[in-house]
């Protein structure tokens, strides 16, 4: 908080930001019903106390640092520990609910889990992995059901293999195959990606995504990796200290103002964009959102592609009018919308709407107070830098 500048009316200067912070975030989902998790579990260190209602499709990442709840919450889901008064409702379907005598345990729970660790068996090949899993159930479907994961995980050439001589992205992949085999109602994915290097998560990543663009069942996926968020998430619950900070949509949760205390450096907004142009002269395509467009470098995505774009507050910066003679190519007209101090005394985020989209801007304190900057103003968004992230 720089001495030219009044922090109290910086603080005071909000405009209206996007809902964020309700701990109930189902979306209409084309009919699929609703998931209900509520309950309480004492911790030596701090007390989960959630209620949340989630969407019935696509994944949910739970985020937050490292002791925040977030296992904790999917072992409760699954059954693995049992807390009292709770209700834990899937698509429609109770698993628990104390208060009218339902208690389903693990085993009778219709779930998929994956840990860290992918957990095979080292004397059983892959195939025998794979058909290990289906020992929870019974029916004709059971050899369709495992078909079509080894086919969505694209694991069909390492069927013989040991699993000794699988890579770790490999083995995370026959272990969601497996869990997916048995037909779950709800798949728990508890940090997968932790335990493997920079290159394996890019192997496995594209995977993911395919999980989330293809399965109709609802996914509760454990991760403190803001690029994990930003390239997976449908809906994001901000957990801390076993409670529930922010819920809802990822887009609008990262373009809130309490996300950057969590996210630090990677706080940024994320946009959804379509291909819309190439300039192959320059090697550039440009991406067409809802309140702009933005040049980046040409990867080869076809036009027309559904994209992710992720820009980071530190890569946003702002002028009171249009700039002229820059290198700077992504200029977006905006409004601010609210302007709040940063966690250290330099720095001030801006969150700025641009058309119907919000990005976010971290600049200096004293710069705030040099151009006077405050909710309603007419001002140009400079983005040095977007990134891709699927």
């Amino acid at each position: 908080m720089s001495a030219a500048l009044d922090t109290s009316s910086l603080r005071a200067q909000r405009g209206n930001p996007p809902v964020h912070g309700l701990p109930r975030c189902a979306r209409n989902d084309e009919g699929a019903l609703p998931s209900r998790i509520r309950l309480k579990l004492n911790r030596a260190d701090f007390v989960l106390d959630v209620d949340l209602e989630l969407p019935g499709r696509g994944i949910t990442v739970l985020f937050g640092v490292s002791g925040s709840g977030k296992t904790s919450l999917l072992r409760c889901v699954a059954g693995l520990e049992r807390t009292p008064g709770a209700l834990v409702s899937i698509a429609g379907e109770t698993w628990q609910d104390d208060a009218a005598s339902v208690y389903l345990p693990t085993w009778q729970r219709p779930l998929g889990y994956v840990f860290q660790e992918a957990s095979l068996f080292e004397h059983l090949n892959v195939r025998g992995n794979l058909q290990f899993g289906l020992k929870r159930i019974k029916g004709a479907a059971d050899a369709s059901a495992l078909g079509a994961a080894i086919d969505l995980l694209g694991i069909s050439a390492l069927l013989e293999r040991k699993t000794t001589q699988l890579s770790g992205g490999e083995r995370q992949r026959v272990a969601i195959a497996r869990a997916l085999a048995t037909q779950p109602r709800l798949l728990l994915l508890d940090e997968p990606l932790a335990a493997l290097d920079h290159a394996r998560r890019q192997d496995i990543l594209p995977w993911l995504e395919r999980l989330r663009d293809e399965l109709k069942i609802p996914m509760l996926y454990v991760t403190h990796s803001s690029d994990e968020v930003a390239r997976l998430a449908d809906t994001l619950v901000v957990l801390d200290a076993g409670q529930v900070k922010a819920c809802g949509p990822v887009a609008h949760v990262l373009a809130g103002l309490d996300m950057p205390v969590v996210l630090g450096d990677d706080a940024g907004a994320l946009l959804s964009a379509t291909v819309e142009e190439r300039d192959e002269r320059w090697q550039l395509a440009q991406l067409k959102f809802n309140g702009g467009s933005l040049w980046v470098r040409d990867t080869g995505l076809p036009l027309g592609r559904q994209v992710r774009v992720r820009v980071l507050a530190r890569d946003v910066s702002i002028a009171l009018a249009k700039p002229s003679h820059t290198s700077i190519q992504n200029l977006l007209p905006c409004v601010v919308q609210a302007v709040v101090l940063d966690t250290h005394a330099s720095q001030t985020l801006i969150q700025l709407l641009c058309g119907q989209s919000v990005l976010l801007a971290r600049v200096t304190s004293r710069a705030v107070n040099e151009l006077q900057l405050a909710p309603g103003m007419q001002v140009w968004a400079q983005v040095k830098s977007v990134a891709l992230v699927e």
